[in-house]
């Protein structure tokens, strides 16, 4: 009994997919320039997320910071009310410049920690295949996230965005469509 109150306290906090075991061996990508991924992003699938819920015309922009961190703006409409919300974090790489591994804080929540944001790949201009796992021992919390750079991207750009899922064997079926219809283009 204790385990499960565990596994759900730790799906609450984290806001992410819970799963047993430790975090799966998943690879970033190589030769990732932060520069070129510096914009404008649109969510268009992901795994459930608490921080997300009835989320739609979700975005997320990057932008470099003075101290070589990169600022993350996220924005979202809430699909049930119609208001707006945005949260503001800093991005800073991990491990080798160019190795596509990040931590990302958002300083204005409650609780302060670090959480991987992996890009797995991109091409700049018109995907990400993002990744994050949390290890807490017997169990892991997961999230993944398609972004693109359209609002309204092409089969084929989603296509190359799912075979980077296969290749790692991260599950598909977890995945949520994320609203963009009828998105103003400030959000």
């Amino acid at each position: 009994m204790s385990l499960i109150i565990l596994v759900l306290l730790l799906y609450v906090v984290q806001a992410q997919v819970p799963f047993l075991g430790p975090c799966p061996n998943v690879t970033s990508m190589e030769g990732f320039q932060v520069e070129k991924y510096l914009g404008k992003w649109y969510e268009i699938e992901r795994y459930f997320a608490v921080f997300e819920f009835a989320g739609k015309c979700v975005t997320a922009e990057y932008s470099k910071n003075s101290d070589e961190t990169v600022a993350v703006h996220n924005k979202q409409s809430s699909s049930i009310t119609g208001e707006r919300s945005a949260i503001m974090g800093v991005a800073k790489v991990v491990g080798r410049p160019d190795g596509g591994r990040l931590s990302v804080r958002f300083p204005s929540l409650p609780v302060q920690f670090e959480a991987p944001y992996w890009i797995l790949d991109t091409d700049y201009e018109n995907y990400s295949v993002v990744w994050s796992c949390l290890d807490f021992g017997i169990v892991n919390t997961r999230n993944t996230w398609i972004l693109t750079r359209a609002r309204t991207p092409n089969p084929e750009i989603m296509n190359k965005a799912y075979s980077i899922l296969d290749k790692m064997g991260i599950d598909r079926n977890l995945l949520l469509k994320t609203d963009q219809e009828n998105c103003s283009d400030h959000t």
